[in-house]
C-alpha cells in the first residue's frame, strides 16, 4: 500500500512541479515586483507603492488602456457567447451529416489564436483586402478597417467572436441534456419554437451560460495577440488593451515594476467582475429547477 502511494505521488510530481514552477511562483514574484523599480538589468529597488499611485494619478496611457480593455469586454463577450449559442442550437438539430459541421465550427478555437490566422485577419481587412473587395462588388465604399479609430476595434471582436469553437461544444452538450419531453409537451400545449428556446432551453442552461460567460470574459480581458498582429495598438491607441501596455511596459520599457503593477490591477479587476458575476447569478442562473441554487 505505502509502495503504491510512493508511485501515486511520483505520477503526480510533474504537474505539482509545472504549477510551482511556471504558476504559484510568477505569480507571487509579479506581486513582490509590483514594489519594486527594476529593469531587468539592475536588482529591484523597493518603491513601496509608488508604481500603484503613478497609475492611478498620471498615467493617462493606462486609463486609456483600461477603456479600451473594458470596451472590448463589453463588445466581444456577448457576440461571442450569443454566437457559440446560436451555432450550438442550430448543431443540436438531427440532420445527415451533423457531425462534419459540428467539426468545421469548432476549428477555428483551434486555430483562431496562432499568429498565423491573426496575420492573415490583418491582411483581409487591409484596404485591398478581401472584405473590402467584397464590400466594392456589392457597389459600397472600402472602409478603412485598421485606419480608421471607430472601425479598428471592431476587427479584433470580429476575430475573437470567430474562435467560439470551444463555448459552442459546452453549450451543445447542455443542449443536449434537456429532456425531450419538456418539448413535447410544450408542442402539445401549443408553444412555438421560439417560445420553447426562451421559456424552456435558455433557464435550463443558465449555469452553462453563466460559466461561458466567466471563461470568456477573462479570455477578453487577455485578449493580446489580435491587438498586437493586426491592429499594434492602432489608430490612436483605439485598440490598445490593457494587456498590450503590460507587455510595453515590461519588455519594451524594461520597467517590469511597473507591468508587475498593471497585471495585478488587471487581475483585481477580473477578480472584481468575476466577484460580481457570482453575486448577480442568484437572480438569474437556474440550478435543479430553483432560483440562484437555493
Amino acid at each position: 500500500m505505502y509502495e503504491n502511494k510512493k508511485l501515486g505521488f511520483l505520477f503526480v510530481l510533474p504537474f505539482v512541479l509545472g504549477v510551482l514552477l511556471f504558476k504559484l511562483f510568477p505569480f507571487v514574484a509579479s506581486l513582490a515586483l509590483s514594489f519594486t523599480q527594476y529593469d531587468l538589468i539592475d536588482p529591484p529597488q523597493f518603491i513601496g507603492l509608488e508604481n500603484y499611485k503613478e497609475l492611478v494619478a498620471s498615467d493617462p496611457l493606462f486609463r486609456k488602456s483600461l477603456g479600451v480593455t473594458l470596451t472590448f469586454a463589453i463588445l466581444a463577450v456577448p457576440f461571442r457567447v450569443g454566437f457559440a449559442l446560436f451555432i450550438a442550437h442550430v448543431l443540436n438539430f438531427k440532420l445527415r451529416g451533423i457531425n462534419f459541421f459540428r467539426s468545421a465550427f469548432y476549428l477555428p478555437s483551434i486555430l483562431g489564436g496562432s499568429i498565423a490566422v491573426a496575420v492573415l485577419w490583418r491582411f483581409i481587412f487591409s484596404k485591398n483586402g478581401l472584405v473590402n473587395l467584397i464590400l466594392t462588388q456589392l457597389g459600397m465604399d472600402p472602409i478603412p478597417w485598421l485606419a480608421d479609430e471607430h472601425f479598428s476595434m471592431w476587427t479584433i471582436v470580429l476575430l475573437f467572436t470567430w474562435q467560439f469553437g470551444s463555448a459552442m461544444v459546452i453549450f451543445l452538450a447542455a443542449l443536449q441534456n434537456v429532456p425531450v419531453s419538456l418539448y413535447e409537451a410544450a408542442e402539445c400545449d401549443g408553444a412555438s419554437k421560439r417560445q420553447q428556446f426562451f421559456k424552456i432551453t435558455v433557464p435550463l442552461i443558465t449555469p452553462v451560460i453563466f460559466f461561458n460567460m466567466i471563461m470568456q470574459m477573462v479570455q477578453a480581458f487577455q485578449e493580446f495577440n489580435g491587438p498586437y498582429l493586426i491592429t499594434e495598438g492602432g489608430p490612436l491607441s483605439s485598440t490598445y488593451v490593457l494587456a498590450l501596455y503590460i507587455y510595453d511596459q515590461s519588455f519594451r520599457f524594461f520597467n517590469l515594476g511597473y507591468g508587475a503593477a498593471l497585471s495585478w490591477v488587471l487581475f483585481a479587476l477580473v477578480a472584481g467582475l468575476a466577484g460580481l458575476s457570482f453575486w448577480s447569478s442568484k437572480y438569474w442562473v437556474f440550478y435543479s429547477g430553483e432560483k440562484g441554487g437555493k
